[in-house]
């Protein structure tokens, strides 16, 4: 599991220019015992002023928290929404993430994202 979160921090950190990273912090990755062929992850992701996304999908059912600062998010068929602390955020296994990006230039943001997935499948699949 260590391995697929650092394939997502790889892909956030490359696709932004050196002054605008993403941190990709890994907190729990269990296997849900009672849930055949599931497992949860939880991490924490952490934008620089502007950083930003590389248009993705996550085959998985993902919370997002926002803890600090703002993002906006998009799905594909959606309207761009901006969080706020305390606003949550949802992506279905569907979903092909268009846009995550801290809505400020100036300013860090933080979310915190939990997601419930097939075992061993990865975080992170990038979309072209």
């Amino acid at each position: 599991m260590n391995r697929l979160l650092l394939v997502y921090a790889l892909v956030s950190v490359t696709s932004a220019s050196a002054a605008q990273t993403t941190k990709v912090t890994p907190l729990l990755s269990r296997e849900l015992t009672d849930i055949a062929g599931k497992e949860g992850a939880m991490m924490t992701v952490e934008y620089a002023p502007g950083a930003e996304d590389p248009i993705h999908r996550h085959d998985a059912h993902v919370f997002v928290y926002v803890l600090e600062g703002s993002v906006v998010m998009q799905v594909n068929g959606a309207a761009p929404v901006t969080l706020h602390p305390g606003q949550p955020f949802y992506e279905g296994p569907n979903d092909i993430h268009l846009v995550g990006r801290n809505a400020s230039k100036t300013e860090p943001a933080k979310f915190l994202a939990l997601f419930v997935k097939n075992t061993g499948a990865p975080i992170l699949m990038p979309v072209q």
